[in-house]
């Protein structure tokens, strides 16, 4: 019994170390995983900006800015527009003439000929035509007010604290060269006043060889259109405005437009002949009419600062700005605009003078228009 126990005994071990060859020969023959270090990202390369590179490293902080409307141009166009064409130094004394609300009462220069085309002297009518005369240059202004103030008696504050020299008698006695205006009406688009100033002593030099500009004159169209683009760009005009003042000045020369027809013809007729001009557009027109012709029934609702003054006259806050449609600034529509200015008839030109400065007197106590 005793050996059969050490025969199984025996068995069993040679069993157990043929098992423990067996795993061994198979886990050699396992493939053996590698341990892997984990390896560091590479360090990004930190560039220095130089000179040329755009921009600290660190963003600024974004700030809401508030958008403003855009500044009407009027002030300055009507500025250089209204200038006399002869000077202000030596202007001759204001000559009481008739005067029509639905014509020109500025006295024009041929820009061509220098002849000077106006209405009559009053002393010059016939005494039996005198008790015909419903107004002069030296009432025209004092006729609107009264208008204004009858229509309206909120503008009576803002009527006291703004002489208008523009209709004054002495303001239409400025003799006004037509095409010396509408050249300063293109100059001055788009540009600040005193750019527009300086161009267009620049573009007068250009004509004028004496060193003293006070003795400088304004070129005649005929004179203009000798001059190449290049050089009247030399006066700082772009390239649209240096054609716009070229073709201008054919257009005077040609004879298709006239001092006589801007003086005779009505309104609607200048306004359709001037806009047909490159670079006269409705607004450039109008104001051309307003301030150069004075004629004394123009009214613009495309002017911002005429929407701008009638909104706050109308109690509005103007504070609260509001764009209408492809982004352009509004206060007023145009409808409502037109409504208004009618009951100023046949003065509007006044009316729209004053509307520029309405914000300048305090109107917190005006009621709305009624």
């Amino acid at each position: 019994m005793s050996s059969r126990r050490s025969s199984r005994l025996s068995a069993n071990a040679t069993a157990l170390k043929e098992d423990a060859v067996i795993q061994n020969k198979t886990a050699q023959s396992l493939p053996v995983k590698k341990e892997t270090k984990k390896r560091k990202a590479p360090a990004k390369e930190t560039l220095i900006p130089n000179s040329s590179d755009a921009g600290p490293s660190t963003p600024k902080k974004k700030r809401a800015t508030r958008i403003l409307p855009p500044e009407t141009p009027t002030p300055k166009a009507i500025g250089l527009m209204s200038s006399p064409y002869n000077n202000p130094n030596i202007a001759p004394p204001a000559v009481n003439r008739l005067a029509v609300p639905n014509g020109t009462n500025a006295p024009l220069v041929s820009p061509e000929t220098r002849r000077l085309i106006s209405t009559k002297p009053v002393d010059q009518v016939s005494p039996s035509k005198k008790s015909n005369i419903t107004s002069t240059t030296k009432s025209l202004l004092d006729d609107a007010v009264a208008h204004l103030i009858k229509i309206e008696p909120k503008l009576k504050p803002i009527i006291e604290k703004h002489p208008c020299r523009v209709f004054s008698e002495e303001g239409l006695a400025d003799e006004i060269d037509p095409f010396n205006s509408l050249v300063s009406g293109i100059i001055s688009q788009q540009v600040s006043g005193a750019a527009a100033k300086s161009i267009k002593a620049k573009f007068v030099s250009l004509f004028n060889t004496d060193p003293d500009a006070t003795t400088h004159t304004f070129p005649t169209p005929s004179l203009v259109i000798t001059k190449s683009i290049e050089t009247l760009r030399t006066a700082g005009l772009s390239q649209r405005k240096a054609e716009y003042v070229s073709g201008l000045a054919e257009k005077f020369h040609s004879g298709e437009l006239t001092a006589d027809m801007l003086f005779s013809a009505s309104y609607e007729e200048v306004l359709a002949e001037l806009i047909k001009v490159r670079g006269l557009g409705k607004w450039s027109v109008e104001m051309f009419a307003c301030f150069g012709l004075k004629r004394m029934d123009v009214f613009s609702t495309g002017d911002l600062g005429v929407q701008r003054g009638m909104a706050a006259l109308a109690g509005r806050d103007v504070g609260k700005l509001k764009t209408g449609k492809g982004g352009k600034w509004k206060y007023m529509r145009e409808k409502e605009m037109e409504e208004i200015a009618e009951k100023f008839r046949p003065y509007r030109s006044v009316f729209m003078w004053y509307m520029w400065r309405v914000e300048d007197v305090d109107i917190s106590t005006f009621d709305t228009y009624t």
